[in-house]
Parts: C-alpha cells; sequence; structure tokens
C-alpha cells in the first residue's frame, strides 16, 4: 500500500512515523515543499532572543535521519499543487523545476497552517516578516545579524507578537505594536488584559490598538507603517496577525471543508473523501465543550492527530476525542493561559454563560516570594457545567490551567470541580488553589 503524506512537519511526521513503526513494510512517502521536516516552530522567539544560538537547534530531527533510520521516503522541495481523487494522484513540480506525480492509495492532507498577510502595499518588502516557518525564522536572525537594528514595528498583538516583544527587548530592540482592533486582547477580561498591556509598557513596549494600517514604505534607511492616524517608524517590521489553514488543496479537490475553512474531518481523521484525510493545523477538530467543529491550530493536536491518520490508514482506527482550546504563552515575566470559551464564546454557542474574576496567590500567604494570580472563570447558569477559564501571573498559571482543561474533557460542572482534590504545599500555592477559589465564587453565581 502507498501512503502518500504532504506536509512533513508535526502532523505529517507524527503519522510516517507512526505508520512505519508499525507497519513497517508500508510504502510511506512524505512530500515536502520547504527544505525543513520536524522542527520547533513555538521555540522560534525564544531562540531569536539569544544572538549566540543557532536557528537549526530547533531541529528536531533532519529528513535524512527519517529516510536512513526508519525508511520513510521523505522529498523536500516538493510542493503538491493538486489532488486527484479519481485517478488517485497528487502532482506538482519540485523546486528544481522538475513536474512528478505520485500514486496513493491513502493520502493525508498535512499542509499547516500559513500566516496571514494584509494586502498592502510593502508588504514584501525586504525588512518585512512573517513568522511561522523555520525558514522565517532563519530570515529573522540573518535580519537582525546583518543590520543595526534597534527599533521594531509588529503588526499584531497575538502569541507570537507578545512572545516577541520579549525576543526584541532582550536583544535591546525598542517595540511598537499596532493592530486594527480596538482591544488588545479581545477574548480576556478588560481587567486582566490590562495587566499584561501594563507589564508589556513597564518594558518600554508601545502599543497602538484600532489603527487602520494602510501601507509601509521604506525611506533613507527606515520603514514606516503608515496608519489612518499615525506613522510607526522602525529597521525592521515583523507581521503577526495569525494564521490561516492551508486547505487549498482541499478546495481543489472538492473536500468539505469546516471553520475557517479548514478541512473538515470525522474523529477518526477521515475527510468527506474517500481514502483522504487531514491532520494538524490544516484541519478542524470537534469542541469538548460545544460538540461542535472548531479550529484551534495547536500543536499537541497537530500531533495527536498524526497518530489518529496513521492508526485509520492502518486498519486500526482510534477515536480522539477533540480539543478544549488549551494554550499558555509568556510575555516577560508573566504567564497567560486559557481552555475552554469566553463569555462571548460561550454566549455564542447557546449557553447561558456567568463568569467571575478573582485575585489569589501564587504561593500560601506566609511563604516568601508569593506574586498574584488572576483567575477568571465561566459557567453555565443552566446546567451548572464549567465552560472555561483564562489565568495570569507570574508563576503557577500554565500548568495550573490544565486541572481545568482536565474538567472540560469529562464535562465537569462547576460544583464538581470545586470539590476536585488539587495538591497543597505552602512553596506551591494557597490551601485553597486558585482555580478552586474561582469555582467556589463562580458556584455562588450560579
Amino acid at each position: 500500500m502507498d501512503f502518500v503524506i504532504i506536509g512533513g512537519d508535526a502532523a505529517g511526521m507524527s503519522a510516517a512515523s507512526r505508520a512505519k513503526r508499525n507497519q513497517p513494510e508500508l510504502n510511506v512517502m512524505v512530500l515536502e515543499k520547504t527544505t525543513d521536516v520536524s522542527y520547533s516552530a513555538c521555540g522560534m522567539p525564544y531562540n531569536i532572543a539569544d544572538e549566540a544560538r543557532d536557528i537549526e537547534d530547533l531541529v528536531v530531527r533532519k529528513a535524512s535521519v527519517f529516510v536512513d533510520k526508519q525508511g520513510i521516503n521523505v522529498m523536500t522541495g516538493h510542493p503538491v499543487d493538486q489532488i486527484d481523487p479519481n485517478q488517485k494522484t497528487v502532482s506538482g513540480t519540485s523546486v528544481d523545476g522538475k513536474a512528478f506525480q505520485r500514486h496513493y492509495d491513502k493520502l493525508l492532507i498535512a499542509t499547516g497552517a500559513s500566516p496571514v498577510l494584509p494586502k498592502i502595499p510593502g508588504i514584501d518588502l525586504p525588512g518585512v516578516f512573517p513568522l511561522k516557518s523555520l525558514e522565517d525564522g532563519r530570515r529573522v536572525k540573518a535580519f537582525l545579524y546583518d543590520h543595526n537594528v534597534r527599533r521594531v514595528v509588529i503588526i499584531g498583538m497575538g502569541y507570537i507578537a507578545l512572545e516577541m516583544c520579549e525576543a526584541f527587548y532582550k536583544r535591546d530592540i525598542k517595540v511598537a505594536m499596532v493592530k486594527p482592533r480596538e482591544q488588545f486582547l479581545p477574548w480576556m477580561p478588560e481587567d486582566m488584559a490590562a495587566v499584561i498591556k501594563s507589564d508589556l509598557e513597564e518594558h518600554d513596549v508601545h502599543i497602538h490598538t484600532g489603527q487602520a494600517i494602510e501601507k509601509i514604505d521604506y525611506q533613507n534607511g527606515v520603514y514606516h507603517v503608515v496608519c489612518r492616524n499615525m506613522v510607526l517608524e522602525g529597521d525592521m517590521v515583523l507581521v503577526a496577525m495569525g494564521v490561516r489553514p492551508n486547505s487549498q488543496l482541499a478546495i481543489q479537490g472538492a473536500l468539505a471543508l469546516g471553520p475557517n475553512d479548514a478541512i473538515a474531518v470525522d474523529k477518526f481523521m477521515n475527510t468527506s473523501q474517500k481514502d483522504i484525510l487531514a491532520a494538524g493545523d490544516c484541519a478542524d477538530a470537534f469542541h469538548v465543550v460545544t460538540g461542535q467543529r472548531a479550529w484551534v491550530p495547536l500543536a499537541l493536536r497537530a500531533n495527536r492527530a498524526g497518530w489518529a491518520a496513521a492508526d485509520t490508514v492502518l486498519g486500526n482506527p482510534t477515536e480522539i476525542e477533540g480539543i478544549a482550546g488549551t494554550a499558555a504563552f509568556k510575555v516577560f515575566d508573566l504567564q497567560v493561559a486559557r481552555t475552554g470559551l469566553t463569555v462571548e464564546e460561550a454566549a455564542s454557542a447557546g449557553f447561558n454563560p456567568e463568569s467571575v474574576i478573582i485575585q489569589s496567590r501564587s504561593k500560601a500567604h506566609a511563604h516568601p516570594g508569593s506574586s498574584t494570580i488572576w483567575v477568571h472563570m465561566v459557567g453555565d447558569k443552566t446546567s451548572g457545567r464549567l465552560l472555561g477559564a483564562q489565568m495570569v501571573g507570574r508563576e503557577g498559571t500554565a500548568h495550573r490551567i490544565n486541572a481545568v482543561a482536565v474538567a472540560l474533557q469529562n464535562q465537569m460542572t462547576v460544583s464538581h470541580f470545586s470539590q476536585a482534590d488539587l495538591a497543597y504545599a505552602p512553596p506551591f500555592g494557597p490551601v485553597w488553589d486558585p482555580t478552586l477559589t474561582a469555582a467556589n465564587q463562580l458556584v455562588k453565581k450560579l
């Protein structure tokens, strides 16, 4: 059997490795458009922050290792531009200009996502960069090395944008951030978002919201991000406005799409077309709270979905339950985490949401070094179900959110979660864990 995989990062290589390990005689081919497979994209801001670190440290495993040690036929520089479900072929033109066509018995689309780039003049200037692929990371780091970059303008205020503020700060580069929308972090209560915004401003990050961006130009060695009401100047521009799923092949192959035009898959990673599967950031998932399709591109889901796709191809379909949208990121000394639904998302999904915001401590009150933790917890007034949470703090936040994620996975009520037997010791938290304090307060409101 010929198992062809389009895309060689998290989902694609997880699927390839699992399939070959469980069925060594299987003919597994990976077609990857870039020269890179299996790397840690999430580590790029932290790598860029350290001028001495080699960007190649982020490579988990080179293509040659998959070929030599596992017998997987990895073909880099092979972008696929057409799928023919009737003939069961994929085709394209390699980077050296040679046309290719490959037959498949089973096909996995694992094409990931691409950065959202505004359609404005100057977006393709040499000093304007996205940061999604490892090649993007190479280009950014090389530009910083080759140029005397002292000011950067970041367009966007998502996870990568915020992480890159710290990366540039560590390299003594001043940052201005700009975005068209008015709200700084629209998925977080304003009081908690203000904590993050204040911390950024304390590190000399200038934040400009509600600014429509009209163009980027380059004059006299300076990049100008021209907005409707202002002009921001920098030696480089980073565009970090989020990503969109690479579902063009699915559209061309008449596959069904889900939210945000991600490829619609069932819980076994099958698409609407026989013998074609999809996994990773290009595919949707089912949300464990709403039960509805959702698109939240995250690393754990990509790897898990790659495994599930391989199992399905080998005739051992394994259902994966879905996602809660659990995420965490670091902004200077702050840890920011979220899981489940916001109040607005809960209302849109048909729930009757109620929420609380509490302030607690990261350690017992008499233990030295304690700091504030903010918790926003959301529940449903009709059923009592726990629906989601967001947290901000200087320590103990990123891992605490996992308890709420497990509760969401098991559809616990707020009351049930408030009875969870969580660990206590003075160096790690108060007797009443901050998540339990939030749950106790929310129970009263429900």
